[in-house]
């Protein structure tokens, strides 16, 4: 179901607080949460995608698009109150179609990489398309972030949403089995907050492995590199890759070397260090093993962006996260308001499995059986320094 050229406002929020003269108590109502959509232009297969913004009872807005459920944009208030974006992504669908390196993107249905494109599955050989050197990355040449999404309101007391759901075909980029993967952006409506949900059922065991690329500058998209932001992750441990970005299955202790992260850091700090796994990357491309004692939503990142004053934490359900420091970008794309997007000017923060895991059985599973429904949650907190 698409919903076009209408505006949902949740109930407003009601809240007592006791005035300066007394215990009277007053009702103060808070502006109410809105969505609200529009075309968004026509995807290379004829089909119309459009956008949806959202908007809390803070003002801060979420833009996300049905072509690649994309987020679009973020907008959130710096230490000053100054609203400003802190994705990277394009004024138009043109950009996302022409020359995005996933933008804002869902991917999928393997997101990250899979060594050669091929893996065993049950005894049968299954070769993916080959999009990355001599692997396969983000789904293959047309993966989740190049298809239109079938899209719905999701409305509810805590905030309000986009639900995005698409069907991947037996076979589709090499494959197994009918995939229906649901997508859900909630923005909150009492916190600066994106809830995004992932769910998935298939007819035949498969492996599906999704995440949102979205490039952050919390400083705003378009004003320089990420190199001063400080990141704080809670990891020990990461999986070392060859020179080809597929893990080695070895998983490696950070301590000591420029993956070290449990301190506050700043990006740049350790980004030209003399180091095999840096150079691998070209700066940062590594999945991290996220602490945590068992299942479930656990904090794991911590970001600052000192000017600005911005800041984002990251929570997840996921066993890793791929933090990825834009090496890539090369100041060859001109983004959102004429910006062009130089080398390192936003950083990814991709809650995942393990890049690579249908080869390594010393990794947490990704095979989604026949039945099963897989389930994962990542939350992108948004606040300021006090």
């Amino acid at each position: 179901m698409t919903f076009t050229n209408r505006r949902l406002a949740l109930l407003p929020m009601v809240f007592l607080v006791a005035t300066a003269c007394g215990p009277k108590e007053e009702p103060v109502v808070t502006k109410p949460s809105t969505y609200a959509t529009a075309a968004f232009g026509t995807a290379p297969d004829g089909k119309p995608a459009e956008i949806y913004t959202l908007v809390n009872s803070l003002g801060m807005e979420v833009r996300a698009m049905s072509y690649g459920a994309t987020i679009v944009s973020i907008k959130v208030p710096d230490a000053k109150g100054v609203m400003g974006d802190v994705v990277l992504g394009f004024d138009s669908l043109a950009g996302y179609v022409k020359s995005s390196p996933y933008f804002g993107a869902v991917v999928g249905r393997y997101g990250n990489r899979i060594a050669r494109g091929r893996f065993v599955l049950d005894g049968k050989a299954y070769t993916l398309a080959v999009n990355n050197g001599p692997n396969a990355l983000h789904g293959g040449l047309k993966g989740f972030d190049k298809n239109v999404w079938a899209a719905e309101p999701v409305r509810s007391d805590s905030g309000v949403g986009v639900a995005f759901t698409l069907v991947s075909p037996d076979g589709d980029q090499g494959y197994p089995g009918a995939l229906t993967t649901r997508v859900t952006y909630t923005l909150m409506s009492l916190r600066n907050e994106i809830v995004i949900d992932y769910e998935g059922s298939t007819d035949t065991a498969t492996p599906i492995n999704v995440t949102n690329h979205s490039y952050f500058n919390l400083a705003g998209a378009g004003t320089g590199d990420i190199l001063g932001h400080v990141l704080t992750l809670e990891a020990d441990s990461m999986t070392p890759v060859d020179a080809t970005l597929i893990p080695t299955g070895k998983i490696a202790a950070v301590t000591g070397t420029p993956f070290d992260f449990k301190a506050p850091t700043a990006i740049g700090a350790r980004i030209e260090a003399k180091d095999e796994q840096i150079k691998n990357g070209g700066g940062y491309d590594h999945n991290f093993v996220i602490n945590r004692s068992g299942p479930g939503l656990v904090h794991f990142a911590h970001v600052v962006e000192p000017t600005s004053g911005r800041t984002l934490d990251v929570s997840t359900t996921e066993p890793g996260v791929q933090f990825y420091s834009g090496n890539f970008l090369d100041g060859t794309i001109t983004g959102k308001g004429g910006h062009v997007y130089p080398r390192r000017s936003g950083f990814c923060l991709e809650t995942q499995h393990y890049p690579d895991s249908p080869n390594h059985a010393n990794f947490p599973t990704t095979i989604l059986q026949p039945g099963a429904i897989y389930k994962s949650r990542t939350v992108f907190a948004f606040g300021v320094t006090k």
